[in-house]
Parts: structure tokens; sequence; C-alpha cells
């Protein structure tokens, strides 16, 4: 900061001394010193917003100034013939002079991000379509479902496997721990399995980033250059790669947007794996890992039973449904007590997950609620 005050001191100070002794002004020095520091302030002020702009905008209206001056000379030159001491011709010179300097500006400053390397290669490639590249990070490799979305046709473009990526895969498949020895294998193998289905364009980049450390920045860094997306299930770097405004295609979002829909009051048939952290609970699985979490169910585990979808929680890490398990003896008991007969088939809530229909009991305590 202090350079920068003591550069603008010196500038103004040659002005003040060249404006005294050459008095470009008709008037006393203090006319001449008076112009002088104007000037400074404008030169300043110019300084300070050019210094709040991008360069990009810069740099155009810079070149397209100096084209403009280019052009304007090339029209006065054509204009030899004509008699150089009329006024009418000298005003024709320096109007063709403002406004060629002018457009020249205006023109290269709004479209001065022509100028960036990536759209100065765009000039050169050919008219076909543009190649829009997925960046496949180290945990989807290693998840696996990459391969099965591929074999389905959902992801196109081409997938970009980095070698930065290649090589921490690499180091969790030579790991002492067997568990992330198997992990890392399973990758290899995942790749292996994906660049040998048709259709599917791989391609490993030998892009790397020396000064960024971290494996998850570098992706980031590598997505801005090749304009493409991230294909990850960390959530991490889900969200930091979104602050940093870049496209990340999750895993976990999309198998989570194809779950089944579950309302409250619908009717599904779980299997109770085991019991819950709370008192008089069981905890079931669906086929695609949704947790199931049942009240009155401890005694039921390790059976099959129909419960009633009482609330459905949707969290970050996934969804959870949570159910009440009505058992058939108590509601008969209930239905006798009450006289309450069978719900008609119009209103019996709907199954879902269970090919078999519902048992009777069950089916009227569901209605009566």
């Amino acid at each position: 900061m202090a350079w920068l005050i003591f550069a603008r001191v010196l500038l103004g100070a040659a002005l003040v001394y060249t404006a005294a002794s050459l008095r470009p002004l008709d008037g006393g020095p203090y006319v001449n010193v008076a112009f002088a520091l104007i000037l400074t302030f404008l030169i300043v002020f110019l300084e300070i917003r050019l210094r709040q702009t991008s360069a990009t905008p810069v740099l155009g209206a810079t070149l397209g100034g100096a084209i403009g001056l280019a052009l304007a000379k090339a029209f006065s030159a054509a204009l030899f013939w004509v008699a150089p001491g009329a006024p009418r011709v000298a005003f024709l010179h320096l109007v063709v002079l403002a406004l060629c300097t002018y457009m020249g500006v205006i023109i290269g400053a709004r479209h001065g991000e022509w100028l960036q390397p990536g759209r100065l290669r765009s000039l050169f490639r050919s008219a076909g379509p543009q190649r829009r590249y997925k960046i496949l990070d180290t945990s989807v490799i290693i998840d696996g479902r990459i391969a099965d979305i591929c074999e389905t046709g959902f992801l196109d473009g081409t997938l970009v496997i980095p070698q930065f990526v290649l090589k921490e895969l690499q180091l969790v498949a030579d790991s002492g721990d067997s568990m992330k020895r198997n992990r890392g294998r399973r990758g290899l193998d995942i790749l292996q399995k994906v660049q040998k289905m048709a259709g599917i364009e791989v391609t490993i980049s030998d892009v790397d980033f020396p000064d960024v450390r971290e494996v998850d920045l570098k992706l980031i860094e590598l997505a801005r250059t090749l304009q493409g997306k991230i294909v990850t299930n960390d959530f991490n770097l889900n969200k930091v790669a979104q602050l940093r405004g870049v496209e990340v295609l999750n895993i976990n979002e999309l198998a989570n947007s194809l779950k089944p829909v579950v309302l409250p009051g619908e009717i599904m048939k779980v299997f109770i794996l085991k019991e819950g952290k709370e008192y008089n609970q069981g905890v079931a699985y669906l086929d695609d890992g949704t947790m199931v979490v049942v009240d009155n169910a401890r005694k039921m585990i390790s059976r099959n039973i129909d419960v009633v979808v009482t609330s459905v929680l949707q969290t970050t890490a996934g969804k959870m449904i949570f159910g009440r398990f009505i058992d058939p003896s108590v509601a008969a008991a209930q239905a006798a007590t009450t006289g309450s007969e069978e719900t008609p088939p119009s209103r019996r809530p709907r199954v879902v997950g269970s090919p078999t229909p519902v048992s009777a009991p069950v089916q009227g305590t569901g209605g009566g609620q």
C-alpha cells in the first residue's frame, strides 16, 4: 500500500513539474499547476476504477482501441487526394479518428472474454458438437454403481479419469489393510469394466496441478479447465465444488431420487432385522437400503410383518421411514369390542413392497385409523 501511494505522489510531482516548466495553458504557473493536479486526480481515479475491473475487458478495450486507431489511420491515408488544409477535411479526419477509436474500445471491452485461451481455441475447432466431460473421483469409482449407470446409457459424454485419481486408487489397492486393499482392487476392476463397455469413451488425463495438494481441489481445478462436471458420492466434495461454481453429479442424490415414494398411512411388508435404539423398536431395510424404523416390533425380529407407515424423514444421508406394527390379535380384539366392520376395498391403503395381500385384521385396523 505504501508503494502505491508513493507512485501516485511521484506521478503528481512529475506532472506538476512538467506543467510548470512547459506551461501548456495560457496563464501563470498557478494555472498550469492546478491543471496538472486535476489531471493527476483524473488519472488516479481511472486507475482505481480499472483496478476493480477484471483484466479481460481491459485487455479487450486496449486491443480494440489499437485496431480502431489503425483503421482510422488507413481511412485517413485513403483520403490523400483531398485538400488537407480544408476545415471540412480536418473535421472529417477528427470524426473518423474519434469514431474508430471509440467503437474499438467499446466492442473490445464488451467481448473481451474471447481473448481467453479456451475461447481462442474454440475458434479453430471444427463446428461439431462440443464434448461433454465427466470427471470421476476415487469414491465413485470404488463405489461401483457408476458402471451400472454407464451400462444403462444415462451417462453420456467422455469419462475422464485423472492420473492423480489413479495414483490415489493404486495407493488404496496397495494398502496394508485388507479392507482398503479390496476396495482399491474393486475400483480398478470397475474401471476396466467401464473401459470395455461399448459406446462409452474413457480417457486418462495427464493434467495435474502441482501447486494444489488436495485431490478434491485438483478435481475442481480440472473441471474448471475442461468445463466439465464432477461425478462423485462424496458429500463434502459436492458442497465445496458447488461453492466454487463447478457442477456436480452426485450418485447418492440420484439413488435417493429413484427410491419409491411412500406416504403416511400406507401398509408395507418388511423383514425385521434387528432391534432399534428406542424401547420396543425394530429396524428393517428395503431392497434399496432405506431404513425402516418400526414401533412395537421388537418381538418380531427375523420375521416378515406388515407395518403402517407413520412418517417419512428425508435427510442429507438418505431417506428414513417410520412405521408402526399392529399385532393382529390385538387388532382383532379391538375390532370385536368396538364392533367395527371391515373397511371397504375402496378405502383400503395401498400395499408397498408386498406381492401378497395384507391380512384382514390389519386392513380393518388401518382403515379405522
